[in-house]
């Protein structure tokens, strides 16, 4: 029997391009947060250079990446399930890479933001697709170490941007001072040397080759399928406003019921704005959510059977919710971890950047592959065990972040801050594996980019921000990061509840997808599509 035509058990084989392919895409997600967590050891010369507040920096470096990464999120994943992954993976890589060089000739608050919505727009594109062909590349009993592993460009890229920004960032202005080439100051020159590598790299991505798609069965599917990018494009519509309202009305009765979804969303918006002055952060949101609730509701009716295996089934919104709040903790002590250290103890960014960056790339690393092992050492014995394996991070966590940010001098929230960053990285390598086993093949692309989402409107919109608003109010940061361990309890009800039925969901789902109208003998894309 051929790899292609194997059911998709345990026993699959894995072949060395597997492997090679899983190297690049982590190089590829390293270097996207690389591009996106320099803004954490450039914080503090951005504040001063543009004048900005704690609540800005926290919308800079969160909601205006996040939104747009989202929106493009879903649409970028749905052609993930219809195009050549690896090549939509090298053109999202040479766009944020391009933005991020952008970002360094930023003068102004709004340049930036401007610039940071285009890395959040190239960004999408990468883990919806490299999840989809890790799904495809490695057996299920595979899954969690290989998401574990590319997971672990996470930490790698946070890591690393915080000595390489900081050096530099220094670096040029101790060589130029005032008289730098174009007037650029070193957080600028800092962006600029990130960003440009990116360009060079998406040439080797897309020399990737597309890995054989697989259906329900283990049967060979195309590596493409006409009408890929119109199909992008419809995506577009159902979430971009005010196209999505030209989106629903091809729906009888669906126009009347989005007008009410945008009412209240806007109500809610105004009150959250009134609440607490901050008209760019809570319009953005307020946008983004809207955008996701008119995709949604065109989901429910072009795609039935997707829609109900993640939208329709109550305990998969929940594990969006969880990971999404542990997405919170995650983002909130990323990003503030160098700033608090450069304010609370007096250091300069290339110091912080060295003692925090190398460990916390080094040992988070550790922890995703830790968690991923975990997950499937345990989900071999237990089918909750993948969600069992995502419910340890918060709870090792805790007691380390209140230790670290209770620390007297940076000697002892350098050592702590290692074991943070192995803790919160935990569930990553998990999550996503724990999440594929509740839907069909052909719905990978679209379950990363849902779950990226949560992630992100919960994690990165909230979290940083949240953080900085808390900040700016209180004037402690210290009170800020701690804060965001609010989410913990929320997480770990959430993952309870997901995993008392976990079992049941992967052993139904093909009967429940077929309810909603699949033909779960055949993939519905072969049938009214042909390959291109």
């Amino acid at each position: 029997m051929s790899v292609a035509a194997q059911p998709l058990g345990d026993d699959r084989p894995v072949t060395r391009y597997a492997w090679y392919a899983l190297g690049v895409m982590t190089i590829v997600h390293m270097l996207s947060f690389i591009d996106r967590q320099i803004l954490s050891i450039l914080a503090e010369q951005i504040r001063e250079d543009l004048g900005l507040t704690d609540a800005q920096l926290g919308f800079l470096y969160g909601t205006a990446f996040a939104v747009f990464y989202t929106l493009f999120g879903i649409p970028l994943g749905r052609l993930a399930d219809r195009w050549r992954r690896g090549r939509l993976m090298a053109i999202g890589l040479a766009l944020w890479s391009a933005m991020t060089a952008l970002s360094g000739f930023a003068t102004s608050y709004a340049f930036l933001a401007i610039a940071r919505l285009g890395v959040g727009v190239g960004e999408a594109s990468a883990s919806p697709a490299a999840f989809s062909m890790q799904a495809d590349l490695f057996p299920k009993g595979l899954r969690g170490r290989a998401n574990a592993i590319y997971s672990a460009g996470v930490y790698l890229g946070m890591g690393f941007s915080l000595p390489l920004g900081g050096a530099i960032s220094q670096g040029w202005d101790r060589a130029y001072g005032d008289k730098a080439p174009l007037g650029l100051a070193g957080w600028q020159a800092a962006f600029i040397g990130v960003g440009l590598p990116g360009l060079l790299v998406a040439a080797w991505v897309w020399s990737l080759r597309e890995p054989q798609r697989l259906g329900v069965h283990g049967e060979p599917l195309p590596a493409s399928y006409d009408g890929a990018w119109r199909s992008f494009v419809d995506e577009l519509f159902a979430l971009i406003p005010p196209l999505t309202l030209w989106s629903v009305s091809r729906y009888r009765g669906e126009l009347s019921r989005n007008i009410l979804i945008m009412a209240g969303l806007a109500a809610a918006t105004t009150l959250l704005v009134l609440w607490s002055g901050d008209i760019a952060q809570w319009s953005v949101v307020g946008v983004a959510v809207y955008a996701v609730a008119s995709w949604i509701q065109v989901l429910r009716l072009r795609d039935p059977p997707t829609f109900r295996l993640i939208w329709a089934t109550p305990e998969l919104v929940l594990a969006l919710i969880g990971f999404g709040s542990l997405a919170l903790i995650t983002y909130s002590v990323g990003f503030w971890a160098a700033p608090y250290a450069i304010r609370t103890f007096h250091l300069s960014a290339p110091e912080v950047g060295l003692a925090i960056g190398i460990p916390a790339a080094v040992a988070s690393g550790l922890g995703v592959l830790l968690g991923g092992w975990l997950s499937d050492v345990w989900r071999r014995r237990n089918p909750r065990g993948r969600i069992y394996a995502c419910m340890l991070a918060p709870l090792i966590t805790a007691p380390l972040l209140v230790a670290q940010y209770l620390a007297p001098d940076f000697m002892t929230f350098a050592v702590l801050s290692p074991l943070v960053y192995a803790a919160t990285s935990m569930y990553l390598g998990s999550a996503i594996a724990a999440l594929q086993e509740l839907v069909l093949p052909r719905m990978y692309g679209t379950l990363s980019a849902t779950y990226i989402m949560g992630n992100t409107l919960i994690g990165l919109c909230l979290g940083p921000y949240g953080t900085g608003k808390i900040a700016t109010v209180t004037g402690d940061l210290r009170l800020g990061v701690l804060s965001a361990l609010a989410a913990a309890p929320i997480a770990l009800v959430c993952l309870w509840r997901v995993s008392r039925r976990a079992g049941w969901l992967e052993e139904s789902k093909r009967e429940r997808a077929q309810s909603a109208g699949e033909d779960v003998t055949l993939d519905p894309r072969v049938s009214t599509a042909r390959p291109a």
